[in-house]
């Protein structure tokens, strides 16, 4: 962090960078995004039991598309940001299951364990409980709502938290939640997948072939991977598997090694400063184009995983998400709705089997010796976190838009919103009753002064 300063400090200073540097703060504070999304769900919920009800609703009806020949490609403005702009987000999410994947925490099997286990039970208890509430009603098939987990809730509470949260808990938490996306793409493609036009799904299966071929003779224009990646996306989009999936497979097919190694831009770097010092070049074209080298080869040693990842990562999280939630989280409420079977199922399925089957699949797997708890962990603390894997927000809702409509989205959107509440709430009391008020690296150091 401190090179990093030093090296913003070498640049030039404008008088707006006096106002732009705290915003670009606040951006890159891991926590600042899940305040953000809370502040969307709040306005949503606030209009869509205010006088503007139905001014609000409507505008996220209103159709927007396109017309080409006998062709038309026409939605409400709702479904664009859920079928458009998620894709966006789901890419984000395969950037970082690929990251985890490979060099995170679950490249090793053993380490990968106990979240993976965990991921497992906090997805089929509540799908268990959810399914034995609504077995045989019309709800029934949203038994993949409360299976979902939604970093960005998680992630603000352990903020809140601060230094109490153990290092073995934060990582447990986030790898669980990442093995939990794993799980909530596979429902989407294979539980809520439609009528198959195979001549779609085959023209998207094209499409990924073609970007995988480009990689492999080493194309790296940007540009071009994009345009396929759009165009997968129609194809999945006609074809009744859910184009959002087609961001999920860009993610995960991003290579996570840079192209060029940090021992050549060093000595790139070092060939430019040599040739503009001395007599070397003799135009300005040459300057240019050796300076437009060094450029590339910068960028080029960032890896294209990471620099997606980093450059996406503010638009999805202050932008994407806050629109979904405007889009969604807009319901009318009232006291009588919690008690509809379909908000109590979801309810429990997130507030109940969530901590129930996490906690419960993790104990399994240390029991049988597969795996063991991390560090500093006991297993109220783990239960805490189970409960905070309960706020299902982002993902629960979007599985809810995909399995369900009318009057049962709304009382499933309503047994989200109460779940996912008193899931964190829950997680909050328990974390702060079951771990010390100091981080283990505080103890430490207390002890090691005394």
């Amino acid at each position: 962090m401190a090179h990093a300063t030093e090296t913003a400090e070498l640049l030039p200073k404008e008088p707006i960078d006096t106002l732009v540097d705290p915003f670009k703060r606040f951006l890159h504070v891991e926590s600042a995004s899940g305040v953000v999304l809370l502040a969307a769900t709040l306005t949503a919920l606030g209009l869509a039991n205010s006088s503007l009800s139905e001014v609000f609703l409507a505008f996220w009806k209103k159709k927007l598309g396109f017309t080409v020949g006998s062709f038309q490609m026409i939605h409400s403005l709702q479904h664009w940001i859920n079928d458009g702009l998620m894709a966006i987000f789901f890419f984000v999410i395969g950037l970082e299951v690929k990251r985890e994947l490979v060099i995170g925490e679950l490249r090793d099997l053993k380490q990968a364990t106990l979240p993976i286990l965990g991921a497992i039970g906090g997805m089929v208890v509540p799908a268990g409980i959810y399914l034995l509430l609504q077995y045989g009603r019309p709800g029934a098939r949203g038994w993949g709502i409360p299976m979902a987990t939604d970093i960005a809730f998680v992630v603000g509470c352990l903020a809140v938290l601060g230094p109490r949260i153990p290092k073995g808990l934060r990582v447990m938490l986030l790898s669980l939640a990442i093995a939990d996306d794993i799980g909530a793409i596979l429902v989407i493609a294979i539980g809520y997948t439609q009528n198959l036009n195979f001549i779609a799904l085959v023209g998207g299966i094209i499409g990924i072939a073609v970007a995988l071929g480009l990689m492999k003779v080493g194309l790296r224009n940007a540009a071009v991977y994009i345009l396929l990646m759009i165009l997968v996306w129609f194809a999945f989009h006609e074809s009744g598997i859910h184009a959002t999936i087609a961001g999920v497979i860009f993610g995960l097919l991003t290579p996570t090694q840079a192209w060029i190694s940090e021992g050549r831009l060093h000595t790139i770097v070092d060939r430019t400063t040599h040739f503009l010092q001395g007599d070397g070049w003799r135009s300005s074209g040459e300057r240019y184009a050796m300076l437009r080298q060094m450029e590339r080869a910068a960028r080029k040693t960032i890896s294209p995983l990471e620099r997606c990842e980093t450059d996406l990562h503010p638009w999805v999280g202050f932008v994407i998400m806050p629109l979904f939630a405007l889009a969604n989280a807009g319901v009318p409420v009232q006291l009588a709705d919690f008690a509809n079977p379909v908000a109590t199922a979801v309810g429990l399925g997130l507030l109940a089997g969530k901590p129930i089957g996490i906690v419960l699949f993790s104990w399994l797997a240390v029991k049988t010796g597969l795996a063991k708890l991390p560090a500093g962990i006991g297993w109220g603390a783990l239960t805490g976190g189970g409960f905070l894997a309960g706020i299902g927000f982002t993902m629960a809702l979007f599985i809810a838009s995909l399995a369900l409509s009318g009057e049962l989205l709304d009382a499933a959107k309503v047994g989200i919103l109460g779940g996912s509440v008193l899931a964190a709430t829950a997680g909050v009391i328990l974390l702060l009753w079951f771990l010390p008020k100091s981080s283990p690296a505080e103890r430490g150091s207390e002890g090691g002064g005394s």
